[in-house]
């Protein structure tokens, strides 16, 4: 095939083949096509968008450049979530467990934050001791003992993925659809995956700003994943403060620890709950039994001692990880909280050492915000409203001063 003849097939706005998409892909990977022909290829399909069959054939190609997980004929059902991200979304670390209570494998490959948006690896690794770098033979070893595995994405899984994301990084098409749908949904069925539920979000805190926005992508996703054969389910949810109580990473982990105590945030709890429930084979009311009854944080105890985690460190995270200033953020006026804003919490977050700004940064797990009010609270002058955890006094007064724009009273 001509691969300039292709690149302007697409600019014109013409509907590739599935085997003229594999050809470009796997041309690419394989380094036979230049970094220039891709890029602009990316740049075609920013502008002309695909098809739902193009994009199923792109997620496809990125899926074969690299392994697959395979398991035994006598495995169970194997199910995993996918988040878009958000601001103290610390989800999967709750849900992944439970859902291994259900005899269920839950083959969890998750990515690092960057941004606002946390990420899953960096609050696993704020557990001393804790490994995401897990070969896919220990990572069936570990589902064949305990139902679920939290990793990494491996050097062999999606390699076309790896080299157009950072093409796309610095050619200003991060944003197109497709392109998008693809590389999610591409390292999440390489998975292997008999089921799969999306947790888009939508918000201030979030990359999709609106709902129709979240809808499209959504709905573009679950297509991928329902036309390669696995039952995908999209559920949405609004970004617009945080979840929870907590942003941060060690702060998020010490939160979750409460949420598979039984306890935790209302909103934590709710939305584990509703994503656990669209993929298990239990009711609803047998994960909450688990939640509360110490069945998985019996389980998420057992997934970081199998991962290196020490668990007698990780019951004294706060003492471990703790920040050289934690002051508390009084509120300014009495009235309703009518808005946290997750954008400004995030960036706040970000701007103490949470987050990073560039992919070589390097994070302070201890640092972030906690006891954050929620919406509809009712709060007087001077009731704290969170707390800051930061390194110096000067860090902790100019979050605490971004983080009262974020707020708003009535």
């Amino acid at each position: 095939m001509h691969i300039p003849s292709l690149i302007e097939k697409k600019r014109d706005g013409g509907v590739l083949s599935d085997e003229e998409i594999a050809y470009l892909v796997n041309g690419y990977t394989n380094d036979e096509m230049p970094p220039y022909q891709m890029a602009a290829f990316a740049m075609a399909v920013y502008f002309q968008g695909m098809s739902s069959a193009e994009t199923a054939a792109l997620t496809n190609a990125m899926l074969e450049s690299g392994d697959v997980m395979k398991y035994p004929d006598h495995a169970p059902r194997i199910v995993d979530k996918h988040s878009t991200g958000g601001v103290g979304d610390k989800v999967s670390l709750v849900l992944a467990p439970l859902l291994a209570c259900d005899d269920l494998w839950v083959p969890m490959i998750s990515g690092r934050g960057l941004g606002i948006t946390g990420g899953t690896l960096d609050k696993l690794e704020s557990m001393p001791g804790f490994s995401i770098d897990v070969s896919q033979e220990k990572a069936l070893e570990q589902l064949e003992k305990l139902g679920v595995v939290m990793m990494g994405q491996t050097a062999s899984i999606c390699s076309a993925d790896k080299k157009l994301y950072a093409l796309r990084d610095v050619t200003a098409t991060v944003p197109s659809r497709p392109l998008i749908v693809a590389s999610i949904m591409s390292k999440k069925l390489a998975e292997s995956l008999d089921a799969l539920v999306l947790d888009v979000k939508y918000g201030s805190g979030a990359f999709m700003k609106t709902r129709d926005e979240a809808t499209e992508l959504g709905e573009a996703m679950r297509e991928v994943g329902t036309r390669m054969g696995v039952d995908t389910r999209t559920l949405y949810h609004p970004m617009d403060e945080p979840i929870g109580h907590a942003v941060g990473n060690a702060l998020e982990v010490i939160e979750s620890i409460e949420t598979l105590s039984g306890g935790g945030p209302d909103d934590l709890r709710r939305l584990v709950l509703d994503l656990s429930a669209e993929v298990s084979t239990v009711d609803r009311s047998v994960l909450e039994t688990w939640l509360d009854d110490g069945t998985a944080l019996k389980k998420f105890y057992a997934l970081v001692e199998a991962q290196g985690g020490r668990v007698e460190e990780v019951e004294k995270l706060g003492e471990i990880h703790r920040a050289s200033v934690i002051r508390e953020i009084q509120s300014p006026d009495s009235g309703s909280i009518s808005g946290v804003d997750a954008d400004t919490v995030g960036r706040a977050s970000l701007a103490l050492g949470a987050g990073r700004g560039k992919s070589d940064d390097v994070i302070d797990p201890a640092v972030g915000f906690d006891q954050i009010v929620k919406c509809g609270t009712t709060v007087a002058r001077g009731d704290v409203i969170a707390r800051v955890h930061a390194q110096s006094d000067a860090e902790a007064a100019e979050a605490e001063s971004r983080f009262l724009k974020g707020v708003k009273i009535v």
